[in-house]
């Protein structure tokens, strides 16, 4: 309850003015709700008991008792109104502030934290578990609010007559002593059944991505039942928390109730001792019955404390995560070619298992370097440094001499492009995928496009740069999906272009059309190929395996020094010689 109560002390110190408006408005619900029952005795004394004393009641206060009725009545509802409205509006904001939060903390957070954490567990922190952070806040204003009824219905009950006040006050402890109890039963569960939202997200987030390959090899069915089983895990979870609502409610509502009934029965015989009048019982048994309602507000809010706890707990695990950017304040230049520099760098995804160890290399600006090595050698986590989508464990990575730490925010990413080697592209239009939201003028759009040699395909398209290409790109080809993610990188005129195997869906001959154009660029390429046409129209080859530098040169004096390089690259060749002489053998006479 304490961890509960300090979330929503935040969402109070974070709208305080809405938060004080719903409080307010749910102050005056209270109020009027204890002068209803005022109104109701008064009604009872000068109106209803005269009536049946008298065969007769007068119009003046017929009228009278009416208008203090509807006129309690119109506040209340105004009461409940303002009440609910501006709980909602801070319920809806603190959640809109949670999810900012964590999309802010997702994007700053670097690439080796995203590949220990499961996408579905990321939904399931910026859906579920943010509203259920927030689920108090809808009831809290009416459980405040109601407390100031709550506080007035004792007082008058209290001067109206102590001796039936004792009576119905010892409900009280009762109640409190079952909230206590429902809370520790219900917490555990509430656990489990948010861990449990988190799993069912990410196993339907693995079969929605991998749609291609669960019905490539027929795998529907299992994944249908992966899925049952966590969805089956989840009811079972959520119905075991409902059990236990189940208990309690009733209870929680019925305590109350048996307070209103002892108040009753005691009552009766004060009546009929003349210790209280008729009006005063039926004032203090009707405030008792609205005191079951400020109760049952407190018990919604004291409900929902324990899945509050577990969602504000799983974001915070988030949002207090480390691993954050440090940036610099160096200023990069932006009219020239970029030196690179990579000195003594290591760097390991699990410790203890070094992916590149004391790596170092460097481009001279303008130049065009090819990237070789074995499958797992480490390219394509030597490119996710150079970006600085994430930093080295040992040693620098520099740009223009200045280490990319030193480097300011945004300054890496407005240098430096990456075509990554699996294209991504968003559900929009190819203007709207190439410049990605930014102020950037069609005829730069189409000069990139020229360039990655993707010009030709999108004028064909039935729209041509407000063609939309569907999910990821689904409407094209590989090799057109990889076009224009080149295009997208060319638009932003970056000084360094990297390409992790970015041109392997296009045949031969756009790819070297492609490569001839970034010659023509102010910016050093740098490329990971596999293709020995690819690397011959490289400046400079740097040669890596398991994960350090072996060789670094221009390809043909690697060709004739480095025996692992020249096995690699003319792997491919050999593979066809040997193919085409056990082609000739077979049909030799």
């Amino acid at each position: 309850m304490r961890k509960g109560f300090r979330v929503i002390g935040h969402a109070v110190r974070t709208e305080p003015k809405i938060f004080t408006g719903a409080v307010l408005a749910s102050a005056v619900y209270g109020v009027t709700t204890v002068l209803s029952s005022w109104a109701l005795g008064w009604a009872t004394e000068n109106a209803v008991l005269p009536a049946f004393r008298d065969g007769h009641a007068t119009g003046g206060t017929l009228a009278l008792a009416a208008t203090l009725i509807v006129g309690v009545a119109v506040f209340k509802a105004l009461g409940v109104m303002g009440r609910r409205i501006m709980a909602g509006i801070h319920q809806y904001r603190m959640q809109a502030h949670f999810r900012r939060s964590l999309g802010r903390q997702f994007l700053r957070l670097p690439l080796s934290w995203h590949h220990r954490h499961p996408t579905g567990q990321l939904l399931s922190n910026a859906s579920s578990d943010a509203e259920a952070a927030w689920g108090p806040l809808a009831p809290l204003p009416m459980a405040v609010g109601v407390i100031v009824m709550l506080v007035a219905a004792a007082v008058a009950i209290v001067l109206t007559d102590p001796v039936l006040a004792v009576v119905g006050f010892l409900i009280f402890p009762a109640i409190a002593l079952l909230n206590l109890v429902y809370q520790r039963r219900l917490t555990p569960l509430a656990t489990r059944a948010q861990e449990l939202r988190a799993a069912v997200s990410e196993v339907a987030h693995e079969s929605f991505e991998g749609a291609l390959v669960v019905k490539t090899l027929g795998r529907e069915d299992a994944e249908a039942a992966r899925f049952d089983d966590r969805a089956a895990a989840l009811r079972d979870a959520n119905i075991a928390a409902g059990r236990v609502r189940g208990l309690f409610d009733p209870l929680l509502e019925a305590l109350p109730t048996l307070g209103v009934l002892a108040v009753l029965l005691f009552g009766s015989y004060r009546l009929a001792s003349g210790d209280v009048t008729a009006g005063e019982l039926i004032q203090v048994s009707y405030l008792f019955t609205l005191l079951s309602f400020p109760v049952r507000a407190l018990g919604w809010v004291l409900g929902e404390l324990p899945r509050s706890v577990v969602g504000w707990t799983r974001v915070q695990e988030v949002l207090g995560a480390e691993g954050s950017m440090v940036y610099g304040s160096v200023r990069l230049p932006a009219d020239r070619p970029a030196e690179v520099a990579v000195a003594g760098v290591s760097f390991a995804y699990e410790p203890g298992v070094p992916v590149l160890r004391e790596v170092g290399f460097t481009v001279q600006p303008g130049r065009t370097v090819a990237v070789v090595g074995p499958t797992g050698s480490g390219k394509s986590t030597l490119t996710q440094l150079l970006a600085r989508l994430v930093d080295p464990d040992e040693g620098v990575v520099a740009i223009d001499g200045v280490d990319l730490r030193e480097i300011e925010r945004d300054g890496v990413s407005g240098a430096v492009s990456l075509v990554p080697q699996q294209t991504f592209l968003f559900d929009d239009t190819v203007r709207g995928n190439i410049t990605l939201g930014a102020d950037v003028a069609d005829e730069k759009v189409w000069a990139a496009l020229r360039l990655a040699q993707a010009d030709g395909f999108v004028s064909a398209l039935p729209e041509a740069l407000d063609t939309k290409v569907g999910e990821r790109g689904t409407t094209l080809s590989g090799g057109q999906r990889q076009r224009l993610a080149l295009a997208r990188a060319l638009a932003r005129e970056p000084r360094l272009l990297i390409l992790d195997d970015a041109t392997s869906s296009v045949d031969p001959q756009v790819e070297k059309r492609i490569l001839f154009g970034l010659r023509d660029q102010h910016a050093t390429v740098i490329v990971i190929a596999y293709r020995m046409a690819t690397i011959s129209l490289a400046d400079d080859v740097v040669y890596i395996e398991n994960g350090t530098v072996a060789d670094h040169g221009p390809h043909e004096v690697l060709l004739a020094r480095c025996a692992g390089y020249r096995e690699l690259v003319t792997a491919y060749e050999r593979q066809e010689a040997e193919n085409a002489a056990l082609e000739e053998e077979t049909v030799a006479p």
